[in-house]
């Protein structure tokens, strides 16, 4: 009966000391990152490679287009100019004189047409006065034939001089057109950016091949767009008209709507950076453009398909692009599962099959140890 007891005690010990090893050396939980799986809109959608830039409907970077003294200098940068509105004007009293020459002409000019189109009115009468004579055996048909000759002749003159009017009219036209050469008109309303010269130096228009700074770089600040570069594995799937996400660096908690507008008919091949192709994206609400300013930075996503009412999981918790692991709540393990899924962006996936809603996926599926089966604890909580 001793030796029972003492086998008992023995194989009791012997029992603790293994179950303290195991406990002691068992593999422990490993932690895990987890998401529900839910049920919402997934879009598929592209973004930019590199940041883009709002840019001005219409930019134009002035130069008058002939060389001179500025004269006059009615704007400052910063001012808001309406279309027709004068610039910068060169020193032109030479030219003025020459259109107000030319004006001058033309009214001599006139005074003379009139003058020998009165006397050709004249002369038209007494030749038909002598050709009636002549009928009526009163005059002699040299008379009568020098009377009509005359006639004719002050008509050519009459003639001629309507056409010298005509020249001086157009004498005057080169004049103006001299003139407006030495004047920057606004051709849009906009916003004066630059301006480089000041009263009295001298500018000159940019010589072929030789690049020289505008005179007025004008701003219409009444309408933006965004223009940014997709790659080109990207580009076959955007279309004009397709909305898009616009977000700036200078206003980092508000999106912009917008739309596609235009998409570049060639691909950029740059030096040491990925073929790109550049698209433009207009913004939807006009009351954006207030806030805008030529030269900020912007990215564009463009939302290529959208589906509604579907089970989403985030796009990290994906595996070789048809695994997750779900963690049990109940029985504190992993399992792998295979899914099928549909639309993805970076941030969520469509499930199409495979899972439920409500099922905990695995998030930090680059966890050392994270396998099928394999025990699990939740890291923190679920967000």
């Amino acid at each position: 009966m001793r030796k029972i007891i003492r086998w008992t005690i023995f194989l009791s010990i012997i029992a603790t000391i293994a179950f303290a090893i195991w406990y002691k050396t068992r593999p422990k939980p490993i932690e895990v990152l987890v998401q529900p799986v839910t049920r919402a809109s997934v879009e598929k959608n592209v973004a930019n490679t590199r940041a883009g830039t709002v840019n001005a409907c219409r930019r134009a970077k002035l130069s008058p287009s002939m060389g001179g003294q500025i004269a006059i200098l009615p704007i400052k940068e910063g001012d808001q100019v309406k279309a027709g509105s004068l610039l910068l004007e060169i020193w032109n009293d030479d030219l003025k004189a020459q259109l107000a020459l030319a004006e001058r002409e033309v009214i001599v000019a006139e005074a003379e047409a009139n003058a020998s189109c009165l006397s050709a009115e004249e002369a038209d009468r007494q030749a038909k006065r002598s050709q009636q004579l002549y009928l009526s055996k009163v005059g002699s048909e040299e008379q009568t034939d020098q009377a009509v000759t005359q006639a004719k002749s002050l008509q050519a003159q009459c003639a001629a001089s309507r056409a010298a009017v005509e020249m001086g009219l157009a004498r005057v036209t080169v004049a103006q057109a001299n003139l407006s050469r030495s004047r920057l008109i606004a051709p849009f309303d906009g916003v004066v950016a630059k301006i480089e010269g000041e009263l009295n130096e001298y500018v000159t228009p940019s010589p072929v091949g030789v690049l020289t700074p505008p005179a007025v770089d004008l701003i219409e600040n009444s309408c933006y767009y965004v223009s940014a570069p997709i790659d080109e594995v990207d580009a076959a799937e955007i279309r004009i008209g397709m909305e898009t996400r616009i977000t700036l660096d200078a206003f980092k908690n508000t999106t912009f709507a917008g739309t596609v507008r235009r998409i570049s008919s060639y691909v950029l091949d740059v030096e040491k950076q990925a073929r790109t192709v550049d698209i433009e994206a207009s913004f939807v609400n006009e009351d954006d453009f207030k806030d805008l300013l030529a030269g900020y930075s912007a990215d564009v996503e463009i939302i290529i398909s959208i589906s509604a009412d579907t089970l989403k999981i985030p796009s990290e918790s994906i595996i070789d692009g048809t695994k997750v692991f779900v963690f049990s709540p109940a029985e504190k393990r992993v399992s792998e599962v295979e899914i099928t899924t549909g639309l993805s962006n970076w941030a969520f996936t469509e499930v199409l099959s495979g899972l439920k809603e409500e099922q905990l996926v695995v998030t930090n599926v680059d966890k050392p140890g994270l396998k099928d089966k394999v025990s699990a604890t939740l890291a923190e909580n679920i967000e």
